[in-house]
């Protein structure tokens, strides 16, 4: 049964979250007040291709896994949500269908609002459009960077530049050294390469190459960051000639 609450990590990362945070304090309030708990086991459904848009979406712990199947039937990752980001508002905007799978990756926590009470929050708060539209123009702008990114910059570049976000979004510093930090979202390097559009095996040459030059450590229960500037600096790498 899901808990109606918020823990306080949870909270905090709503709360804490980019976008969310640069709301008005009553905008805020008025959408906190309406908003629902779901819990999700990991790898449980959240919504599929083809659902009606019912609801408005942020992650509160964990991740949501967003894939397409493709025509020979193999599950695709295009990206994670993280934690204090909201989602789902496009398609409730235009009344079209989801048009790609959602899962929990992890144990995740969703915070939700309902299309009728997204729709109330609208008529009273005309600032809510404007947010939306600064946090669409940011996605296209992202979305954009991505495009470049895949048509300019070799995999080695674009796998730091993967890293480094993982590093800001999941980061966990570690206690035994305070220069290296966890990346405490758990991908398979099969997951980490359908972010690049790339096969495991070269991103799994890249990443002993990487861990050679000291920039990360491969472990069992995944990546540790060692040295970020060290990625920075494969990530700004020149164009492939």
């Amino acid at each position: 049964m899901d808990d109606p609450i918020l823990t306080i990590e949870e909270r905090e990362a709503i709360n804490n979250g980019r976008w969310f945070s640069s709301l008005s304090p009553s905008l805020r309030h008025d959408i906190l007040r309406c908003a629902y708990v779901k819990r999700y086991k990991d790898g449980e459904l959240i919504s599929a291709r083809g659902d009606a848009p019912e609801e408005w979406i942020s992650c509160a712990r964990g991740a949501i896994r967003v894939s397409s199947t493709s025509i020979s039937g193999k599950q695709v990752t295009l990206t994670y949500v993280e934690p204090g980001i909201w989602v789902g508002d496009v398609a409730i905007f235009d009344g079209e269908r989801r048009t790609h799978d959602s899962y929990a990756h992890g144990e995740t926590t969703l915070l939700c609002v309902s299309r009728a009470d997204l729709r109330k929050i609208l008529t009273q708060h005309v600032e809510l459009y404007e947010a939306l539209l600064r946090l669409h123009a940011r996605r296209i702008r992202q979305l954009f960077g991505l495009v470049e990114d895949l048509n300019t910059l070799p995999l080695r570049a674009r796998l730091a530049k993967q890293l480094l976000h993982l590093v800001r979004s999941y980061g966990v510093p570690s206690l035994a050294d305070s220069g290296e930090v966890r990346i405490g979202l758990q991908l398979a390097q099969e997951e980490l390469a359908q972010l690049l559009g790339a096969s495991r095996q070269r991103v799994n040459q890249e990443l002993k190459s990487m861990e050679r030059e000291e920039a990360i450590r491969i472990e069992p229960g995944g990546l540790v960051v060692r040295n970020r500037q060290a990625l920075m600096r494969i990530s700004e790498a020149e164009i492939d000639k």
